[in-house]
């Protein structure tokens, strides 16, 4: 049996009759729908949903899908997008001279876990050069300066577009992402933090932790926002860990729940299961 879906993805005011309006679109067409998940959020009276339809079960493409359910857009006030699952998202990833979270996500992708293209890494230090490379991705070292950052930040942006990323992952890139390349990629570029937000923001987070005497350490992955590590968080998780570790131990710890955390939150994103509303998210497992 094909893979090949087309993936639904909505939101508009709550309201009677959304699942059956939709649904009548599809199933009138003859589409076979093989996972839906739907969420109402009664504070903000917001209803969220995601539909995965066979592909070969239609008569037509993703397009004329989209034509066909945007005649619903005036009645329910419908945000929609319709995306074809043959089409992979092409991520790029970035990073600095911590390995464990790139190399980890290179493997997933080599080995098919994560269904995406890597067009490309950019890197503000040449070190993950070599690692880069083996696995047959071209590798861009673009240094960022202290003295002229906007200059190393416009050419990250240069190459990003000209690699028609779809979304860009911060695997440990240890600078502050420019106030106007967040704009123009809002929702689309995803960062790993080393701590449970919104505790121990901003630098050094297991130094800080120590200090406190936590007994769990965590990782958050979020989409980047003009505000450090305040952006919409995609995935969270945590270890326990005891007064007997040492801040070596919390950041060994903590890296095992870094690049599990942002693997997790990239996959949720590729699959188009992540609806952001505000500056929270809807997660559909």
């Amino acid at each position: 049996m094909s893979n090949h879906t087309f993936r639904i993805v909505l939101d508009c005011p709550d309201q009677v009759g959304i699942v059956t309006r939709v649904g009548e679109v599809i199933t009138n067409n003859g589409g076979w729908i093989t996972e839906a998940a739907h969420h109402s959020d009664e504070d903000s009276n917001w209803f969220f949903s995601r539909i995965e339809v066979k592909a070969d079960s239609l008569p037509f493409g993703a397009k004329e899908l989209k034509s066909k359910l945007e005649s619903l857009r005036d009645e329910l006030s419908l945000n929609l997008e319709v995306l074809d699952t043959a089409q992979p998202k092409r991520v790029v990833l970035m990073a600095s001279k911590g390995s464990h979270c790139l190399s980890d996500l290179l493997d997933r992708w080599k080995s098919g876990d994560l269904e995406c293209d890597i067009p490309c890494v950019i890197s503000n230090h040449d070190d993950m050069r070599s690692l880069v490379e083996w696995y047959g991705i071209p590798f861009f070292h673009v240094p960022i300066k202290a003295d002229n950052k906007q200059a190393g930040f416009d050419e990250v942006e240069r190459l990003i577009m000209e690699h028609e990323a779809d979304c860009v992952v911060l695997a440990r890139y240890m600078q502050i992402i420019p106030e106007t390349l967040c704009q123009k990629l809002k929702h689309k570029v995803i960062n790993i933090h080393h701590s449970f937000l919104p505790s121990f923001i901003g630098a050094k987070p297991y130094h800080q932790a120590a200090r406190r005497g936590v007994k769990l350490i965590g990782a958050t992955c979020h989409y980047v926002t003009e505000e450090l590590d305040e952006g919409p968080i995609i995935d969270q998780d945590v270890t326990h860990v005891s007064h007997r570790e040492t801040i070596e131990d919390l950041v060994r710890r903590g890296k095992d729940v870094e690049k599990t955390v942002l693997a997790r939150g990239l996959r949720a994103h590729l699959e188009d299961r992540v609806l952001v509303h505000g500056n929270k998210t809807i997660v559909f497992n």
